[in-house]
């Protein structure tokens, strides 16, 4: 039965584990931003970087997962470009439109998308619990990146509708990427996401990329990072999990990536935990339990 149990733990450690790594990319994209480079910028050297890392792997690894047919391009499209490109066109766009506290907690619509999508398109339920954890997510969340009640800002029409596509964004990675892990090892669909994003992103952002700007060696060491770290091996766990879990509850369970931001900037950056971020952290913690627990008294009542 502990077998059992623990078998069915592992996919929601990959998602808790591939999130966290989404929770460090600050401690790249600071030192990036002090070697001069534009948030779009770091955003292309994150996708290329991964993808370079992701397709030599393979190249010398296992060639034959480089293998796809052309028909199931459309689900590496949507994953890379649908999701990767156009959240973080949203989510940059709604930093500038509003604020970056206001554009988190829009960016963190995404699993009410990802719940309501899968539904639709995979038939998973709509139950209490995971609406009751998509509210706990939500308010967690605010709180963790430091929106109170007492907050009172202006946003804007178009920053409202950009900061709810960066969540849209975000959400179809669950879906394009379920959907491709139907018939594709998980480093097949992120490889090819990462080799789609970056075909797209070079040709905008690639040229205003200076070669001064490259120079460093420990600017080298934070572009390899980033795409190793936060991006690919991030997105490798992330997916592994979404392979055995529905993607309304991976999508959940990743939240858990504000609070590792959080936690990296207060002990790394110095910032100040306050109350109201310790009481969201709680919150989204008691989420990703929540989410846990129908599953695994499911187990405990299955015979066998």
């Amino acid at each position: 039965m502990d077998r059992k149990l623990s078998h069915h733990r592992l996919p929601y450690f990959y998602v808790l584990t591939g999130a966290a790594l989404w929770g460090i990319i600050g401690l790249f994209v600071d030192g990036l931003t002090g070697a001069g480079f534009s948030a779009l910028q770091i955003v292309t050297l994150r996708v290329v970087s991964a993808a370079v890392l992701l397709v030599g792997y393979l190249g010398f690894k296992n060639p034959k997962l480089l293998e796809i047919e052309f028909k199931d391009a459309f689900s590496f499209i949507g994953a890379g470009i649908f999701s990767i490109v156009f959240f973080n066109w949203c989510y940059f766009t709604a930093i500038e439109e509003v604020s970056l506290s206001v554009a988190v907690i829009l960016l963190y619509t995404g699993p009410a998308f990802v719940t309501i999508l899968s539904w639709i398109f995979f038939g998973e339920p709509m139950t209490r619990r995971k609406m009751g954890a998509l509210l706990l997510t939500l308010i967690g969340c605010g709180l963790v990146i430091k929106i109170v009640p007492a907050g009172e800002q202006q946003i804007s029409l178009f920053g409202l509708f950009v900061g709810l596509g960066s969540g849209f964004g975000y959400a179809l990675y669950s879906i394009f990427g379920k959907h491709a892990l139907k018939k594709y090892h998980a480093l097949t669909v992120i490889t090819y996401t990462f080799v789609f994003a970056s075909a797209f992103m070079l040709p905008f952002s690639g040229p205003t990329i200076e070669a001064s700007q490259l120079q460093s060696a420990h600017t080298w060491m934070l572009i390899a990072g980033l795409g190793l770290l936060p991006t690919a091996l991030a997105y490798l766990l992330y997916t592994m999990g979404l392979a055995q879990i529905e993607s309304s509850r991976a999508s959940i369970t990743a939240t858990i990536e504000p609070v590792v931001a959080t936690l990296i900037g207060v002990l790394v950056f110095k910032e100040v935990l306050t109350v109201f971020q310790l009481i969201g952290m709680i919150l989204v913690l008691s989420a990703v339990v929540l989410i846990q627990l129908k599953r695994k008294q499911a187990d405990i009542r299955s015979p066998g």
